[in-house]
């Protein structure tokens, strides 16, 4: 069908051009009849030239019209008349003049049509684009974006556009818009979106050819946003400035479906901040409040257990709201500094401290917490001395042994090492317990934020995800690291972690 279009069309450009040689001609031979100089022919197949090259904006059309005129000149009107044979060097160098002016003429009137021609092309494309400018600007989601667009394109081309529009993760929506008619727009369904995103990975190329669509893709900054989609019927005879025109308006479709998207991202940034500022300060706030009173209860217990004997009745009692409220006061430190944690507020203050000192208070408070678990040390006989927060690394470690007695029985074993490693000039810190030991699939996840698993044992109490997340950005802080590994199956798991022995 293209090929037949092609050939009528020149075919009708070849018989303009015929016609105006001949009416040339004919009005040739009424100058002849009526006694005029073989000059005033000439410039009437001059105005043919000209016409010709008007009425055809092609430059090869006018070339050819050019010659074809003089040559006519020469067989029609030239001695000896119907024959190409020149009886006088005037003729000469008239033929040469005619045919010189003539392609001059054709030359610069194919320029000047084909400059209008531009700068009408040009001008309909910025209104165009400056049309779907204005209407994007008022679009209010990503789908008003995909409307607008289909509804323009469909304009410029004359057919039934469509558009695709893919989700924040860079997926085809199962439904795309097309314009069915001036007025109206509906919603078709996407046969095979994960083929059809395949397809797209596949190729590399501007236009993607299908058996009902040609999809050209709405390219973001950092990932596909849509494709337009053109009838196969259009999409194949669209001429240049056409396609120049559909890449500038899909250009100005994307900006706008970026600039959507990113403003959509401030949002949700905005209000994800605004969340976790208002959950942060009722945190700091319930915690700080809670903090004051539990000290006291602590302290009150350990007064009423050491005034009251191991037989008598209150004092499990006793023991048991102690337990509690150590429970309760280990996890208000935690969330205090959690707080602390996200708002930046964390300073870590290191001092040269000598690690056995810092072990043996965070045993005190253990042994206190949980006087029934007896907890192996194993240090060097040797001081070592780490640049430390004595105070983060005491949380870190109450929060690896409080977790290791959460997994184990009071019957099992618990052990807490430190060593130095002088080839890594590091201190090496390490808290045991023989318990059930980690889930395969929870070690990944063990340092992460509110992630928690469950004690095997019924008496153990689980926490909110908090300890180990802690622990992991305070070590981070120091400049160690922490990891987590079993034992051997069934038989408890370790944590490690390393602090550096270099100065402050």
């Amino acid at each position: 069908m293209k090929v037949r279009l092609f050939f009528r069309n020149y075919a009708l450009r070849i018989a303009a051009m015929l016609m105006l040689l001949g009416a040339a001609s004919v009005i040739g031979f009424v100058f002849l009849g009526l006694g005029l100089p073989e000059a005033n022919v000439a410039i009437v197949y001059l105005l043919a030239v000209l016409l010709s090259t008007l009425l055809i904006p092609r430059y090869l059309f006018g070339f050819i019209t050019s010659v074809l005129s003089a040559f006519a000149f020469d067989f029609l009107f030239m001695k000896p008349h119907f024959s190409f044979t020149v009886s006088a060097s005037s003729y000469i160098i008239t033929f040469v003049i005619m045919v010189v002016t003539a392609l001059i003429t054709s030359t610069l009137v194919s320029h000047t049509k084909l400059s209008e021609q531009r700068a009408q092309e040009s001008e309909a494309e910025t209104k165009a684009l400056h049309g779907l400018t204005k209407c994007l600007s008022d679009a209010s989601n990503i789908h008003d974006i995909a409307g607008i667009a289909v509804s323009a394109i469909s304009g410029i081309t004359g057919s039934q556009a469509g558009c695709l529009c893919f989700d924040e993760k860079g997926t085809p929506e199962k439904t795309f818009v097309q314009q069915i008619s001036s007025e109206k727009q509906i919603q078709r369904s996407l046969d095979d979106p994960g083929a059809f995103l395949r397809q797209l990975k596949q190729g590399n190329t501007a236009v993607y050819p299908g058996e009902e669509f040609y999809d050209w893709p709405i390219c973001g900054r950092e990932t596909t946003l849509g494709v337009i989609r053109l009838p196969k019927e259009t999409a194949q005879f669209l001429n240049k400035s056409q396609e120049r025109l559909l890449f500038s308006m899909i250009e100005s479709i994307a900006l706008a479906m970026d600039r959507f998207r990113s403003a959509q991202q401030r949002i949700k940034l905005r209000e994800e901040t605004e969340q976790e500022r208002y959950r942060s300060n009722l945190l700091h706030s319930i915690s700080h409040d809670l903090r004051t009173p539990l000290s006291g209860i602590l302290g009150a217990t350990e007064m009423l257990l050491s005034m009251t004997d191991e037989d008598d009745q209150r004092h499990p009692l006793i023991e048991g709201i102690g337990n509690d409220a150590g429970w309760l006061y280990s996890l208000v430190e935690n969330i205090l500094s959690l707080t602390r944690l996200q708002s930046g507020k964390l300073i870590v203050d290191k001092q040269i401290e000598a690690v056995e000192e810092v072990l043996a208070g965070a045993l005190g408070q253990i042994s206190r917490r949980y006087p029934q678990y007896d907890i192996a040390v194993c240090a060097p006989d040797e001081p070592i001395w780490v640049p430390m927060d004595v105070k983060l690394i005491s949380q870190v470690l109450i929060n690896l042994l409080d977790n290791a007695v959460k997994h184990t029985q009071p019957s099992g074993e618990i052990s807490i090492s430190v060593m130095e490693d002088k080839q890594e000039n590091q201190a090496v810190f390490s808290v045991k317990d023989n318990g059930s030991g980690i889930k395969e699939a929870d070690l990944p996840h063990i340092f992460q934020m509110f992630y928690t698993s469950m004690p095997p044992h019924s008496n153990a109490r689980s926490g909110i995800g908090l300890g180990l997340s802690i622990c992991d950005t305070i070590v981070k802080a120091h400049g160690g690291t922490i990891t987590a590994k079993n034992c051997s199956p069934d038989s408890g798991a370790e944590f490690t972690f390393t602090l550096p022995l270099g100065g402050k």
